[in-house]
């Protein structure tokens, strides 16, 4: 949704010469092409985010029209004009950077000149509940989209968890397992009598026994079972000494398919959760001594440090080399939860500095006169949250450049 206090409504009655739209599209269907041909994943990735995008502003659209509120524009990306058509009272357009999307409500608050006739239309003039509602939708349809995806991700690949199988995904070179003849891809069905049905249960049997330990181990290969003997060594890894070994290890992890109702619970659950590992991360990110530290090199970890889209796309490619799919669009599923919670910061031009300003308006009004903010007052404050979210983006881009993720 696009703040008027930040950037004026643009007069796009001027037709968009054909050949700017000619390169302009031209160039973005060759940017897409360049990306899939990198990594296919990374482009289901990129096209998700864009309707992601197109998503948010679709909410604050129809929550703002439903609420009688005036929309003049929806547009896809921001700076020139590729092409746009009018609808009614609404121009619908693409433009050239694909960084995001906007539409344009009249009225947004008391800097915004509207037409005497349209006042009444105007976002500043609406009930306290609808234009809550409007500022906020954007962030809601984020929700929607990871409860979506996450459901259909559990539903038809399944989240990951138990399998009930235990695998050996790798064995040590010369370690009783070796010996045994065990190889990776077998799974591990009985131990020394007793089932196993996960890694823990596994590891917890190996380590019942004593070094030296002779153990029968019943296997699957290739659908067929079998029967090896064992002799258990002794732990080699410092602090494991006179702990019996077998040199293997193994996963019991995996995706098994939930019904549909429970893909629902699931997603609404990891929704809950996503949010407020959004919030710690946000705080973790955000924090200036952090920023600097990974840009200057006194910071390694991953897991703290800034990013972009241009990160999370490279994340989603490697994502998409190992899990599929499913592991793309779960990706997909955190970055929509992180860029609602993101987005309601009470701060402009944020849209949750809308909703904060509706709320400080409401608590200020009284029954027989209604408070309205001067914005105006507000302005060096939006500047500096600019600033701080451009530098920010400066510095996310120079990692995710210099160190790549994924």
């Amino acid at each position: 949704m696009r703040s008027p206090m930040l950037e004026p409504a643009v007069d796009s009655t001027e037709p968009v010469p054909w050949w700017h739209s000619v390169l302009g599209f031209g160039g973005l269907l060759g940017l897409l092409v360049w990306l899939g041909a990198v990594n296919p994943w990374m482009l289901v990735f990129v096209i998700g985010i864009v309707v992601s995008v197109v998503l948010h502003e679709v909410g604050h659209f129809v929550t703002a029209r439903r609420s009688g509120m005036k929309v003049t524009q929806f547009f896809i990306g921001f700076g020139p004009r590729l092409w746009s058509t009018r609808r009614g009272e609404v121009e619908y357009g693409v433009r050239l950077l694909p960084l995001g999307a906007f539409v344009r409500i009249i009225g947004m608050n008391n800097l915004d000149e509207v037409e005497p006739e349209d006042e009444s239309r105007a976002y500043r003039q609406q009930a306290f509940a609808r234009r809550l509602l409007v500022v906020s939708a954007g962030s809601l349809m984020h929700a929607v989209i990871a409860v979506v995806l996450l459901a259909g991700v559990y539903a038809t690949a399944g989240p990951v968890g138990e399998t009930g199988k235990v695998i050996v995904i790798g064995v040590a070179g010369g370690s009783p397992a070796e010996v045994a003849g065990l190889v990776p891809g077998d799974r591990i069905v009985r131990f020394d009598g007793t089932d196993t049905a996960s890694r823990v249960e596994f590891v917890d049997a190996i380590q019942a026994q004593s070094p030296g330990a002779g153990v029968d181990l019943v296997i699957e290969r290739d659908g067929r079972l079998v029967t090896l003997e064992a002799g258990l060594g002794s732990n080699p890894n410092p602090g494991f000494e006179g702990v019996a070994y077998l040199g293997v290890g193994t996963d019991s992890t995996g995706r098994v398919r939930a019904p549909l109702h429970e893909a629902a619970v699931l997603a609404t659950k990891d929704l809950g959760l996503g949010v407020w590992d959004s919030l710690r991360g946000a705080a973790v990110v955000l924090n200036p001594i952090n920023v600097v530290s990974h840009v200057v090199g006194t910071e390694d970890d991953p897991t703290t440090r800034p990013t972009t889209l241009v990160g999370a796309t490279q994340v989603s490619g490697a994502v998409g080399e190992r899990d599929g799919v499913a592991g793309v669009i779960t990706v997909l599923a955190a970055v929509n939860i992180f860029v609602g919670v993101l987005n309601m910061v009470p701060l402009l031009p944020l849209d949750g500095g809308h909703a904060s300003i509706a709320v400080y308006e409401r608590l200020r009004s009284r029954r027989d006169r209604r408070y309205q903010a001067d914005v105006t007052k507000m302005m060096p404050v939006a500047t500096a949250v600019v600033t701080v979210l451009g530098l920010l983006l400066l510095a996310g881009l120079y990692l995710d450049i210099t160190q790549p993720l994924g």
